[in-house]
């Protein structure tokens, strides 16, 4: 039926579009929901994995794709940055809020930066926007639940996004924080810790000629 509807009128095109659009904030915030009972109840571990922080960045890229839009996204992560220890579902949900609540607050042709860096013995990862800034005293209270950063507005949101981005970064050890760039605009950051990662198995070749057929 929306199908059909889609190659209707202009009226019809619209009505689709809002259904479309809709359905995503819908499955936004069950999704939200869902990944804060399970971070709160404790229940569930955390499924980590050696992996690249590049990977994450990517998927994330890719599920917000539509949100975007026509904004440019510039991703600046260093070549050297080594494996991380992460739920690769989790972090990209830290990505996927914070990129849609970028695309949220600024304008439909503004940058967007995703960056990274090794700070001693973590690594910082930050997203900055273009848009209007945070109020001020906002910058700690943002990530309290159903708390957003305009008072009144009519973007539509529950003020999960943020709450969740922090409960799923301090799951992992590290810590997120909010505040607004000189130049305009805000910058979200978060840490997520260097752990050394696990040796590979040294099999000496007389071992490895042992065991072969």
């Amino acid at each position: 039926v929306l199908e059909q509807l889609a190659d209707g009128p202009d009226a019809q095109r619209e009505l689709v579009r809002d259904l479309h659009e809709e359905a995503h904030r819908m499955s936004s915030m069950v999704s939200n929901l869902l990944d804060m009972a399970r971070l709160q109840s404790g229940s569930v571990p955390l499924n980590r994995e050696w992996q690249t922080l590049a990977e994450a960045v990517g998927s994330a890229l890719r599920a917000t794709g539509r949100v975007l839009g026509s904004r440019h996204v510039r991703v600046s992560l260093p070549e050297d940055l080594p494996l991380l220890h992460f739920d690769a579902v989790l972090l990209e949900r830290v990505l996927v809020n914070l990129l849609e609540n970028a695309a949220k607050y600024t304008p439909t042709q503004s940058e967007i930066a995703v960056s990274a860096a090794r700070d001693g013995d973590v690594v910082r990862v930050w997203v900055d926007d273009m848009g209007p800034g945070l109020p001020p005293g906002m910058e700690d209270r943002i990530f309290d639940r159903f708390i957003r950063g305009e008072r009144e507005t009519s973007r539509p949101g529950t003020g999960l996004g943020l709450a969740l981005c922090r409960a799923i970064v301090e799951a992992h050890g590290g810590r997120i924080w909010a505040e607004n760039r000189s130049e305009g605009g805000a910058r979200f950051t978060f840490t997520l810790p260097l752990l050394e990662a696990p040796a590979m198995p040294d099999f000496p070749e007389a071992e490895a000629a042992e065991q072969s057929p």
